[in-house]
């Protein structure tokens, strides 16, 4: 049997996963397939340096 707190604990999980580690790790190519973190680093770096 599905109960709502299932689905909730269910959805919670999902997306810790997805914005927790996929989303971090993947490369994008947007980025010039660059990590997100990469990217963000990159960004910073030039405006220390600006």
């Amino acid at each position: 049997m599905v109960t709502a707190g299932s689905v909730a604990v269910l959805f919670s999980a999902f997306f810790e996963y997805i914005e927790g580690w996929y989303n971090r790790k993947r490369r994008h190519s947007a980025l010039g397939y660059l990590t997100p973190c990469q990217y963000e680093g990159l960004l910073y770096n030039q405006a220390v340096a600006a």
